[in-house]
């Protein structure tokens, strides 16, 4: 397997974010929230303060650092639950067919209908703001995909020989399910995880950008821009960085998602020898 260069740009941009989120409690120079002093608010970029500060005098170099762990954790988390939902429910229906399978196929219809920041904006709206509404909310947003992927790679393996053997020796379908199917539709479904953390950071950005996400006075890069609209044109470093966070986020995660799936993809190995 072959890794283009979009994947390793991805893979760079990943894990400087990955590393952002981890090492911020030892290389962020300030607290993100109880260092506030209303003297600083408001300054450029300088030797103190890499990226400048806020309206309330807080480094907005630290707040970015600490914002890429609530961004990790809303991607992973909110992955984790959309690929359990979508491969479960993809790979049953491919599996076992008849009235299951239409009733997920119509399930999956009607969300894919439905845009993916208004059913989260719907259900943040019941659940309420924070970080708890938030991974269920995106938790449950995009995982029709997944499960459309799941499906259609469990229909075409369920009639190869391998599973027909396992048939044979009286395997549960739960098992043969877990143990033939779900090893070899893993990559495309790794694929559409990658992928969809990007979604993810950006969609958690847009909700905290809308108050329903992270609560001030905690670091979100989408809050952040919310508190930078008043100081766009006084300080416009408080908007830049948190959004260029976001744009360098999104792009590694995307990027990783494209290398994994030229890598994976046998149609485009043979594309590009």
């Amino acid at each position: 397997m072959r890794l283009g260069f979009n994947f390793w740009l991805g893979a760079g941009l990943t894990a400087l974010v990955v590393l952002a989120g981890i090492l911020a409690p030892w290389i962020a120079p300030f607290d993100p929230v109880l260092d506030a002093d209303l003297m600083n608010s408001e300054l450029p970029p300088d030797a103190t303060f890499w990226f400048g500060t806020d309206g309330q005098g807080r480094d907005v170099y630290t707040r970015i650092l600490y914002g890429a762990q609530i961004s990790l954790t809303v991607g992973v988390v909110s992955q984790l639950i959309n690929s359990i939902i979508g491969v479960t429910l993809g790979m049953t229906a491919g599996y076992w067919g008849g009235w299951w399978d239409d009733l997920v196929n119509g399930v999956t219809n009607v969300m894919l209908a439905i845009p993916s920041l208004i059913f989260a904006l719907a259900v943040m709206a019941v659940l309420g703001p924070g970080l708890p509404s938030l991974l269920v909310a995106l938790g449950l947003t995009n995982w029709s995909w997944t499960c459309r992927i799941a499906r259609s790679s469990t229909l075409s393996l369920k009639s190869l020989s391998y599973v027909q053997a396992a048939q044979t020796l009286g395997y549960g379908d739960l098992r043969i399910m877990f143990t033939q199917i779900l090893p070899n539709i893993m990559g495309p479904i790794l694929v559409m995880a990658t992928l969809g953390m990007g979604s993810a950071v950006l969609s958690e950005a847009a909700l905290s950008f809308l108050g329903l996400g992270i609560q001030p006075p905690f670091p979100s890069w989408g809050s952040m821009l919310t508190d930078a609209r008043q100081l766009i044109q006084l300080a416009p470093w408080v908007a830049i960085f948190p959004g260029l966070a976001i744009f360098l986020s999104v792009l590694g995660f995307n990027l990783l998602g494209d290398g994994l799936r030229d890598s994976l993809d046998p149609h485009m190995r043979t594309r590009n020898p």
